[in-house]
């Protein structure tokens, strides 16, 4: 009986894989919203603004027309090739359409890449602190998490930060520009120190571009471009920031062999490819002219702008971020441990944040604040917090 009892237990490779904090406190923020509370949502991380009318047209049109059948598991070509040549004109890259495959959302992208270059006790450098889900990604692929201080790496040199933390068993690179969550964005020549590191050490890249899109200071820079590392990097995207498309769940990743091998493996055991009304949706959004992009670029702005000077001005001291739409406020003004800061501001204030150290330890001692809401939304968030402090 106990024999037959012990083989009722999850995978031992889910041990170490956590939910995540900010799923806990979007669940207090809709208990607190359905008891009838005001809150101030600044935790989530989803686009302001509503799905483009050419992508939902062009979504609607594939039902009508009948277009739900399966399609490719690595994506309907000409939507690889209008990926393709978006990739060549804006990210400056060498690449063709066999080059791309669709995933479901850039997270798929991340999953199958950590899932094709990971071995169990291989190792991967993270710059930390970092977007939730990559320390379980990793985990989830048997392999160790080694975490590499972003804001010391850039102050005191990026090549050294990597030398102290990598390991004889260290395998792979994940690289996040611009970054969640404290809107980073690694310029060329920090680009340059990861990719002659990753050569020096024979190491894999796996880059996450999702931000691409939101640049304010400097230009976004894929790694991918520089000599030798096309052929060691795996390079993910999304469409759900670009184009607010996040309940569409549509991204890609672009590689060489032989990780499209793997990535095709991976891809086509765990999801079949991704909806085929869905891609429809997002070659039309491939289709859009860049003015669009700017155009959301210059709304985060001034969003950013507005809420950073909300921030220093109740003493929650932040600088404005290079990119994204996250600001990282320290928490000292309302408590120095993260997790206590957002249970008070949450309780007494009823302002929704996440806390630094969801993003690692290297985030402890901050907030992040996203500023991807209405702006009359984010002028109420201050005003909360202003009373809320003004009263301490």
């Amino acid at each position: 009986m106990s024999a037959k009892l012990s083989s009722l237990r999850l995978s031992k490779r889910l041990d170490e894989v956590r939910f995540s904090d900010i799923v806990q406190i979007r669940n207090k923020v809709m208990a607190l919203r359905a008891g009838g509370e005001v809150v101030h949502g600044f935790h989530g991380g989803e686009p302001f603004f509503t799905t483009p009318l050419p992508v939902k047209y062009g979504m609607m049109q594939a039902l009508v027309e009948d277009k739900t059948r399966y399609a490719p598991s690595s994506g309907m070509e000409p939507l690889r090739e209008a990926i393709a040549h978006k990739l060549r004109t804006f990210n400056r890259m060498d690449v063709n359409a066999d080059q791309v495959l669709l995933t479901v959302g850039g997270s798929h992208g991340l999953y199958a890449a950590f899932q094709c270059v990971l071995d169990p006790g291989d190792d991967a450098l993270v710059f930390s602190p970092y977007w939730t889900p990559i320390r379980d990604l990793v985990t989830g692929a048997q392999g160790r998490p080694l975490l590499v201080p972003t804001i010391s790496a850039r102050n005191h040199g990026i090549t050294d930060a990597l030398e102290r933390y990598a390991t004889p068993h260290t395998r792979a690179i994940y690289y996040n520009t611009p970054q969640n969550p404290n809107g980073v964005v690694f310029t060329r020549q920090e680009a340059e120190e990861v990719a002659a590191f990753a050569k020096k050490r024979d190491l894999i890249v796996i880059a996450d571009e999702a931000y691409e899109d939101l640049v304010y200071e400097g230009e976004h820079f894929s790694i991918a471009t520089l000599p030798g590392m096309a052929e060691r990097t795996i390079t993910t995207y999304t469409l759900s920031k670009s184009f607010s498309m996040t309940g569409l769940r549509v991204g890609y990743v672009v590689a060489c062999e032989p990780w499209m091998t793997g990535l095709r493996k991976i891809i086509l055991y765990s999801t079949n490819g991704v909806s085929t009304p869905t891609q429809w949706a997002a070659l039309e959004a491939m289709r859009m002219p860049r003015k669009f992009q700017a155009a959301r670029l210059e709304e985060y702005r001034q969003r950013r702008d507005l809420l950073v000077q909300g921030l220093n001005e109740l003493g929650l001291e932040c600088m404005p971020p290079a990119g994204a739409f996250y600001v990282f406020p320290k928490s000292a003004k309302v408590h120095k441990d993260s997790r206590k800061a957002v249970g008070i501001l949450l309780d007494r204030a009823h302002v929704a944040t996440i806390p630094g150290v969801a993003f690692g330890a290297q985030g402890e001692g901050h907030l992040r604040f996203s500023y991807s809401v209405p702006t009359e939304n984010i002028e109420a968030g201050i005003d909360a917090l202003r009373k809320y402090l003004g009263h301490k």
